[in-house]
């Protein structure tokens, strides 16, 4: 009987749950609660659980400080979607109480660890709804504080554990009206359940972990290293190891076994930081901070040859770049979130500073948007999210910029990302910018047109898959037979007597001159406002609609 489990069980169960979720990651993006192709919750969680497996394979240690804070810092820099970050929030929160407890874990402290992810899962959502992953944790928690004491050993614990999991993943739909409605349980909890199931298997010698695949696992021989751009804007009184050195080994001696590169890892991490050391017994790729470059070379050949050897002065970099930085730095920024080269351009030509891709079918991560905000030189950035299921990862990328303030700017569209834009003066206060932004996005009505993918009843209407069908941000509003009678019956439901001007952007795959024709249409039925259309090249929507 187990009654206790230490670091390296706790390991293997991170590894073996990431890997059960990638591989039934297609199976959770198919449980769409909606008839709109953008089933990608299995997809946002499985990358979040790759990132904290990344982090993790940076530990030699089996010490629970050391692994749980690089679980923990993973999953939150690889959070994707709102999926993603409420699962990196469950993570840290587990974390958070096994990083404190002792080398063995018995089952109350396991219990007790995932109430303080429940707990830090429900901090991070501003309004928590039942019926969604959040439910399926919260659940278990209780269930597994109120039954630590009788069920001692993992063997028993674990599986009733589950079992109650199950139990309220069963429940969601009826919490949560639109999944019953579509006939399917909440996404974000099979995906959770998964993770669980891997957590089980790994604790019973079901799985074998040695080939979990992560970005770090198969280093390219054509691979290059980066640019090192992450240390622009550091503070000089914070760099503690100046050199940046960096090589591959090749030509590994004979007698070199895996377990030297593990111990190559573990010197290193002895004389500095930033450690990545990951490769086979044909190639080794090495990067390290240090203040000893010389001492992290002598490691390295005793395992075989160095090969494109660079050792790069951070401090010299830092001062150099920060000096010139600070000679361009403006007080506000932009960054936009979107998906689409059109609608790209446009934001451009809006004088948004940067775009990164993401949208319906691709969340940005926390550490996305977090990257991309850094590297816009102002002590300000106003994000513009364009889509709800981003607006929650931006607002956790807040707690990973350095040297910047982050105001996130809720627009759940890409048209109110335009309005917001305009909105912006760079004469204003960053207080003007904000409040004349978030009042110009409340004057925008925003519709979207696409294609059906499952057969259901929602809304109040019979869906079969393929019917073109309109929404807004909430609900389905119409559906036709053809793109031009959707759209025409989706602006007749939007429009009302304040709105002067109608905007469509047309997608991927289509035809300008059929954009053109229907302007025209849309032109007709509403004579009373401007109609203009542009190119936005977005995937999923044939049209995108704005009225102001």
């Amino acid at each position: 009987m187990q009654k206790t489990i230490n670091c390296a069980t706790f390991r293997k169960m991170v590894l073996v749950g990431a890997k059960m979720l990638e591989n039934n990651r297609a199976k959770v993006d198919a449980l769409n609660v909606f008839p709109v192709p953008d089933g990608d919750t299995g997809t946002n969680m499985s990358l979040t659980m790759q990132s904290a497996v990344k982090e993790l394979s940076a530990v030699a240690s089996n010490s629970f400080p050391e692994v749980c804070d690089h679980v923990s810092k993973g999953a939150l820099r690889g959070a994707r979607g709102n999926s993603g970050v409420i699962l990196s929030q469950i993570f840290r929160g587990i974390c958070s109480v096994l990083h404190d407890s002792k080398p063995e874990v018995d089952t109350k402290t396991f219990a007790k660890a995932m109430e303080a992810g429940t707990k830090v899962a429900y901090n991070a959502v501003s309004i928590p709804k039942e019926g969604t992953i959040l439910t399926v944790v919260r659940m278990m928690s209780e269930f597994a504080v109120k039954m630590a004491g009788k069920y001692k050993d993992f063997e028993t614990f674990l599986p009733a554990v589950i079992e109650e999991g199950d139990r309220a993943l069963a429940q969601t739909p009826e919490l949560l009206p639109v999944l019953k409605k579509a006939g399917v349980v909440d996404s974000g909890g099979v995906g959770l359940m998964t993770i669980m199931r891997g957590f089980l298997s790994a604790l019973m010698g079901d799985e074998i972990v040695s080939d979990v695949q992560t970005e770090a696992a198969a280093p390219s021989s054509e691979a290059d290293f980066g640019d090192n751009s992450d240390i622009i804007n550091m503070d000089l009184g914070e760099i503690q190891f100046a050199y940046c050195t960096e090589f591959f080994i090749i030509n590994l001696k004979k007698s070199t076994t895996l377990a030297d590169i593990d111990k190559l890892r573990e010197n290193l991490m002895g004389i500095g930081d930033s450690v990545i050391c990951i490769g086979d017994l044909e190639m080794v790729k090495v990067h390290v901070h240090t203040n000893s470059p010389g001492v992290a070379l002598t490691y390295a050949l005793e395992l075989g040859e160095l090969d494109r050897p660079k050792i790069e002065n951070m401090l010299e970099q830092n001062r150099q770049l920060k000096a010139k930085r600070e000679a361009e730095k403006k007080e506000q920024g932009m960054l936009a979130v979107c998906a689409g080269e059109g609608i790209s351009e446009i934001f451009k030509d809006l004088f948004v500073d940067r775009v990164i891709e993401g949208g319906q079918t691709m969340n940005p991560s926390a550490s996305d948007i977090a990257t991309a905000v850094q590297k816009i030189n102002a002590d300000n950035v106003f994000v513009f999210p364009n889509n709800k299921n981003i607006v929650l990862a931006a607002e956790q990328a807040k707690a990973l910029v350095e040297n910047r303030t982050i105001h996130v700017i809720p627009t759940k569209n890409v048209p109110q990302g335009f309005a917001a834009a305009l909105a912006f003066s760079p004469e204003a206060t960053v207080e003007e910018n904000k409040a004349n932004m978030i009042h110009a996005i409340d004057n925008v009505k925003a519709g979207q047109v696409t294609h059906a993918v499952r057969t259901t009843n929602v809304n109040g209407f019979s869906i079969h898959e393929g019917d073109i069908i309109g929404l807004d941000d909430k609900k389905i509003l119409a559906k036709g037979q053809s793109v031009d009678e959707t759209v025409l019956k989706l602006l007749d439901k939007m429009k009302d007597d304040s709105h002067e001007v109608i905007t469509l952007y047309y997608g991927e795959g289509v035809d300008e001159t059929d954009a053109s024709s229907l302007a025209e249409k849309v032109q007709e039925a509403f004579p009373d406002c401007d109609v203009d259309f542009h190119y936005g090249g977005q995937p999923v929507y044939y049209y995108m609609l704005s009225l102001e």
